[in-house]
């Protein structure tokens, strides 16, 4: 089950766009005319945060008549949620709803045709997501992700151990902090740990460690092919992740290598979903 907003998080978003009340509406005197409105997906689309925009409509005076679930894969022209009420309840909630709509929905099915494309030529792959989410929108990405069929990477810096350059910099280097592996795992037995490689011979003496995961960034496909098999030879048993660079474009490419793990970021950015809203008197 994937996880909906707070009702904070609902109140905030309608606070922000709706401060002292719509001012069009009140001057223009047709507030308390019933109406309906109406979503429509123009493109296919991975659906999310339907829940949250009909819970929008609701706090705004509507009542829902129809809201499809996030996550639903839908074609084009599809009536996805509807709501009835005033029009003063209508216009309050249109453009939050909207809002949330695309934006998520863009991120979902981004994800979604990710997902899909790598596992047709690597089916046991997981494809996970980064935590360069825009501030102040990791709840409502994270939703979009695992409404698209992937995970978060990490969701914080509170829950993973993931050693990069940087750290092993003030540890002597990768050869030294590696030599501290084994005594890590045991201070963290329900916690894999992650090293990230920037290239072939720091991924090998990875995975001659006892690490849990080697994650190598920004390798290109053809040398992460061979590393990969490298890798296989020498701990059968290590986990594979590239991250760096992988997108729409080329994540069957790196999915087709043998890796185990698709770590990205691109499906935060691009073009939100195309919907459309008809708002039409009762």
């Amino acid at each position: 089950m994937i996880n909906c907003l707070p009702e904070y998080e609902i109140e905030r978003f309608i606070e922000e766009d709706l401060p002292y009340g719509d001012l069009t509406t009140h001057l223009l005197g047709m507030g308390a005319h019933p109406g309906r409105i109406v979503f429509t997906t123009r493109e296919e689309t991975t659906l999310c945060c339907t829940e949250e925009a009909a819970r929008v409509l609701g706090k705004c005076g509507a009542t829902v008549t129809t809201c499809l679930p996030s996550g639903s894969e839908l074609p084009a022209g599809f009536k996805f949620l509807a709501a009835e009420g005033s029009a003063q309840s209508l216009h309050a909630g249109w453009k939050v709803a909207l809002n949330l709509l695309e934006y998520a929905s863009g991120i979902a099915s981004r994800t979604q045709r990710i997902v899909a494309k790598s596992r047709a030529v690597n089916p046991a792959i997981s494809v996970v997501t980064t935590r360069k989410s825009f501030p102040g929108t990791k709840k409502i990405a994270i939703k979009a992700v695992m409404a698209g069929g992937a995970l978060p990477h990490r969701l914080g810096l509170s829950e993973t151990v993931l050693v990069f350059k940087q750290h092993t910099a003030f540890l002597g280097g990768l050869e030294g902090f590696l030599g501290t592996v084994a005594g890590l795992g045991l201070k963290s037995r329900e916690t894999k740990i992650i090293v990230e490689a920037d290239n072939t011979e720091e991924a090998m003496l990875i995975a001659r460690s006892t690490a849990d995961v080697v994650q190598l960034d920004k390798v290109s496909p053809l040398e992460l092919k061979s590393t990969v098999a490298a890798i296989r030879a020498a701990n059968p048993n290590i986990l594979i992740s590239a991250a760096g660079g992988i997108n729409e474009a080329n994540a069957a490419e790196y999915a087709a290598t043998g890796i185990d793990i698709i770590v990205l970021s691109s499906v935060y950015f691009g073009k939100p979903s195309d919907i459309g809203v008809d708002i039409q008197p009762a």
